[in-house]
């Protein structure tokens, strides 16, 4: 199986932090560390732009995904504003995590946090097509919950 390379650039003032990577043989997600010269405070129900220090180049007909990590969600209230954010292929910013605070304590991030994930994954492109009517599915417009709870 053909493996997609994904090159990475560290911004001057990082060597000291790890390239992203998986923490497990089955992990899905790179872990992206936390860039920062000094600890940052995320008060409650704040946002914060945080940087990874990376540059990356996703090969065409990818995308990343920036993820939550699981455990600052479930110990700390700490999640992604937009989840997933995406990255596209032809993205060459620095990447940035949009960390929000859900709690109601302040939560400090240090250098080298691993603050989110990254997933890569393959994208479809579609063509769009204008019709005067959709062809007809069991579901219909039932949506927000239309099947119930349980």
């Amino acid at each position: 199986m053909k493996r997609c390379v994904i090159q990475v650039k560290k911004e001057a003032g990082c060597d000291d932090l790890p390239l992203p990577q998986y923490q497990s043989y089955g992990a899905s997600g790179l872990d992206l560390y936390a860039a920062i010269t000094q600890p940052v405070t995320i008060e409650p129900g704040e946002v914060k732009l945080i940087s990874t220090g990376i540059r990356i180049s996703i090969p065409p007909g990818f995308e990343g995904q920036v993820r939550p990590r699981s455990g600052l969600a479930l110990k700390h209230g700490i999640g992604l504003l937009n989840s997933p954010g995406t990255i596209d292929s032809d993205y060459r910013g620095i990447v940035g995590i949009i960390l929000f605070n859900f709690s109601r304590k302040p939560f400090v991030i240090y250098r080298g946090d691993r603050v989110a994930q990254l997933v890569i994954t393959k994208i479809e492109r579609v063509s769009i097509r204008l019709v005067k009517h959709l062809d007809v599915s069991e579901r219909e417009s039932g949506g927000f919950g239309s099947t119930g709870l349980r």
